[in-house]
């Protein structure tokens, strides 16, 4: 009776705790957004315009911009105002460089341009035996392929169960594994301490990797050994 009870409240938890974690964190999320309307003058804010507060507003109003200032930026003009934009700061001593690194940060995770983040793979560290997830973030290392005289590759080795941080690492091509899993499903295995592992092989690898037997090796067409002569 108690093994049973106790089971029945394990499912019970499996069933409210992933919900209660993914309310809570939208609610942040849309919490923290909402505090974007701060820096709007009070007698324009959503809330005392229409005299009650609307949960996620803010959200709406970020994407809103976000929509409007790509909308704009993608024509001639809007191209153009962000060069000249762009060449101010980059005039800035200390904001050129923050500006710089992360419109590069931005460009190589938000966009397909790049091979970076694209691709899973596996190598060994901190020493070898010792195996770790990590993300190619560069093929092309110029400088330091030249002195290694070695092909290397640039990889990100995100930390758990915080994948946004973690160490750079420079490793011979040679020295990598490729994997089949996503980026998706890299993150969901470093966020939960490898709790949650992609399934492997896909569907199809098996077919794929089983080996031809007699009755599964293609009929080859019959050949005459005698052809009539004419």
């Amino acid at each position: 009776m108690s093994k049973r009870l106790r089971a029945y409240l394990i499912t019970g938890l499996l069933v409210w705790v992933p919900l209660g974690i993914t309310v809570f964190l939208i609610r942040f999320m849309v919490d923290f957004v909402d505090r974007a309307l701060l820096f709007l003058p009070a007698h324009y804010r959503p809330d005392n315009l229409l005299g009650f507060h609307v949960p996620g507003i803010g959200l709406l109003l970020v994407g809103i911009i976000l929509f409007v200032t790509g909308l704009l930026a993608a024509n001639f003009f809007g191209r153009k105002l962000v060069s000249l934009w762009e060449s101010v700061l980059h005039r800035i001593p200390l904001v050129r460089s923050i500006y710089s690194a992360s419109k590069t940060f931005a460009e190589v995770v938000l966009t397909d341009s790049t091979d970076s983040f694209k691709e899973v793979l596996l190598i060994e560290y901190p020493r070898k035996g010792l195996y770790s997830l990590c993300f190619q973030t560069s093929t092309n290392l110029g400088e330091v392929q030249s002195r290694t005289g070695e092909d290397v590759i640039c990889v990100f080795v995100p930390t758990t169960p915080n994948p946004t941080s973690g160490v750079m690492l420079m490793v011979p091509r040679k020295d990598v594994v490729r994997l089949d899993m996503d980026v998706e499903e890299a993150v969901k295995m470093v966020v939960s301490l490898g709790v949650v592992v992609p399934k492997w092989p896909r569907i199809g690898m098996q077919e794929a990797a089983q080996p031809v037997s007699k009755s599964n090796r293609p009929k080859q067409p019959a050949v005459a050994k005698d052809w009539p002569r004419p």
